[in-house]
């Protein structure tokens, strides 16, 4: 009786400590991405870009980020940081082609990292701007570049590059900007898990309660 007892409550502790272990570490894989904010810009306007970061590459602290400039900038301009070195690569037009941004210290993997840029777009830009981006880690690196086809949801890709979407300017010359949204909120939202890790955590605390609820239906057959 003694033994049976033992075993049902180690029955009950791996299961617990499985379903909390689903319901960390699955969120946590499901959000690694590099994102930026904000997402969309107007055409022929200036904005301020921040790419930002939450794990490094497979759990190992990120020592730099290099992101590429798409086609049709008008300027950019890395912003200067304490926390990082700044490369600046320029093509033959003499427009910023890549810039470089290496960490004073590794971002370790349980800490957001940002960096930032201006950049000011043309009147012809194009619909949709992909910043390509490299991040290398102590251990490794992830290149955040691919881009979702017509019709394909970019959170099923693996290591999708970071997009902004560009609204055609008004007949005044000027975007229609949403008031509501602001440089706080646009980094609210950056930070806001994504649905789909949302649901696999659900998905993992399920799982634990199930094996919790096996372990106690087999211990009362046995007593």
């Amino acid at each position: 009786m003694r033994s049976t007892t033992t075993r049902t409550r180690r029955n009950l502790t791996v299961g617990l400590i499985g379903g909390a272990v689903l319901a960390l570490a699955i969120p946590a894989m499901a959000s690694a991405h590099v994102s930026v904010s904000p997402d969309e810009l107007v055409a022929g306007d200036h904005g301020v870009l921040t790419f930002s970061f939450a794990h490094g590459c497979d759990n190992s602290p990120t020592t730099s980020l290099k992101v590429t400039m798409p086609e049709g900038l008008a300027s950019v301009a890395p912003t200067m940081d304490s926390d990082w070195t700044i490369d600046i690569e320029k093509g033959d037009d003499g427009l910023v082609s890549a810039v470089t941004y290496t960490a004073v210290a590794p971002v370790p993997t349980d800490l957001r990292g940002a960096v930032s840029m201006s950049v000011g777009l043309d009147e012809d830009t194009p619909e949709t701007l992909a910043f390509p981006v490299i991040q290398t880690c102590v251990e490794g690196s992830t290149e955040w570049t691919q881009l979702a086809e017509d019709g394909e949801d970019p959170h099923s890709l693996d290591a999708p590059a970071p997009v902004v979407s560009v609204a055609a300017a008004a007949a005044d010359g000027h975007g229609e900007h949403d008031s509501s949204t602001t440089p706080e909120t646009a980094a609210d939202e950056t930070d806001t898990p994504d649905a789909l890790g949302t649901a696999l955590g659900a998905g993992g605390l399920v799982a634990g309660i199930a094996a919790l609820i096996v372990s106690v239906l087999a211990y009362r057959r046995k007593v």
